[in-house]
């Protein structure tokens, strides 16, 4: 696949640990999750203006992202496709909120990320593409395993079962603060497993 020369020396550095995560690098998917887990973080939460539903956004962006990491092209930046990712997922989630205004003009925080966005390919899957994403899809519920029970179970819940915090109150019959607190702690500690692949000691 052929390299813009013209991407600056972070986005070839970039660019290097995107090819080794395609080609099965965990560190490397720790890697990227840890150097842009705060920009896009802040780039969603400035678009839906709640915490909660920031944190979910950025959550979710990474993982398509990390699913769709076959269709990345080195002409452009990683930052601009994935801050694209994540403002377009961010903007479906605003549609279906049903939104009066929302502001799409986002700032990016890098001189890369003015540069062209370009699209992401919608075509089926080849055979090899499908054993990939099954293999980060297995990467990241081993990950999950790694929390204690009643953790792993809300990230279970709400990413791969997709509920709503409703549905998990009422699933596990807990109160919905509960469900949103013990979320909250649930992607803190799942964060720190993927920025340095072991799980710190739960204090509680």
């Amino acid at each position: 696949m052929e390299v813009d020369n013209k991407l600056s020396e972070k986005a070839l550095l970039d660019y290097k640990i995107v090819c080794r995560a395609i080609e099965g690098d965990e560190r490397a998917y720790a890697e990227l999750f840890k150097k842009y887990r705060d920009s896009v973080f802040f780039m969603v939460l400035k678009m839906v203006n709640n915490h909660t539903d920031a944190e979910d956004l950025m959550f979710e962006a990474f993982e398509k992202a990390f699913n769709r990491l076959n269709y990345y092209s080195p002409q452009f930046a990683f930052s601009t496709w994935l801050f694209k990712i994540a403002s377009n997922n961010t903007i479906d989630f605003i549609r279906k909120k049903k939104a009066l205004t929302v502001s799409l003009d986002v700032e990016f925080s890098h001189p890369d990320d003015w540069s062209y966005i370009n699209s992401i390919a919608a075509g089926i899957r080849t055979p090899e593409e499908d054993v990939i994403c099954q293999q980060r899809a297995t990467f990241m519920r081993e990950k999950v395993a790694l929390l204690k029970d009643r953790y792993r179970r809300l990230i279970e819940l709400r990413y791969f079962d997709e509920l709503s915090y409703e549905e998990i109150a009422k699933s596990l019959s807990i109160p919905l603060g509960t469900v949103k607190a013990q979320l909250f702690r649930a992607r803190e500690l799942l964060a720190n497993i993927l920025e340095h692949s072991e799980i710190a000691n739960d204090e509680n």
